[in-house]
């Protein structure tokens, strides 16, 4: 079992940690606000996380089979969804509406793994390549691969939040805020575009 969850995450590795809609979302997040404000809304995307990816393995796949005009929706929703967190950082960074900005809530965390329909391929192909090989019975082995997954992403995510947090100590003054607000923008609005075509 050790072997088959050692190879689990190094099959994640790639995915989770490298740049994608979630991992530049909570970097923007936390180059705008902090680390700690981040918290909220990585908990409603991690806790929206653990519940599909078990979902997924109870049998959503089948259900994404059967009408997948769903997976279509969610691709649209979910690059639209990620291009108006970028439009927040855009008008940020043009009107210098640093006072008005809030960081995101846990309800953002959820809406965005809600709309993310590259999360469900993911979890989809891990769940066709390790679900068998833990030798734990379908449901336990659905619980570990939930549980792991997360931890991972989570963990992946809570870097590239440092990352933004880190990133943002060289922006304090108001005209470099105002471009990184611009950067982490435009980096969302490629993320969304990339979402979309792909």
């Amino acid at each position: 079992m050790i072997q088959t969850i050692v190879a689990l995450v190094l099959f994640l590795f790639p995915l989770a940690y490298s740049p994608g809609p979630g991992n530049m979302f909570f970097a923007a997040n936390g180059a705008r606000f902090g680390f700690r404000a981040t918290v909220p809304a990585n908990l409603g995307y991690h806790c929206a996380t653990w519940f599909a990816t078990a979902a997924i393995g109870f049998g959503f796949v089948t259900a994404i089979d059967q009408a997948p005009q769903l997976f279509s929706v969610l691709k649209v929703a979910g690059s639209l969804y990620v291009l108006w967190l970028a439009w927040k950082f855009l008008a940020a960074g043009i009107l210098h509406g640093a006072q008005d900005a809030h960081p995101a809530t846990f309800k953002d965390g959820v809406i965005l793994l809600a709309l993310n329909p590259k999360a469900y391929v993911i979890i989809a192909l891990m769940f066709t390549q390790f679900l068998t090989q833990l030798n734990t019975g379908n449901m336990a082995s659905v619980l570990v691969i939930s549980t792991v997954f997360t931890l991972n992403n989570l963990i992946a995510f809570s870097i590239w939040t440092l990352i933004g947090d880190t990133l943002a100590g060289y922006f304090r003054t108001p005209k470099s805020a105002q471009r990184l607000n611009l950067m982490f923008g435009g980096l969302l609005s490629v993320v969304a575009i990339w979402m979309l075509i792909s």
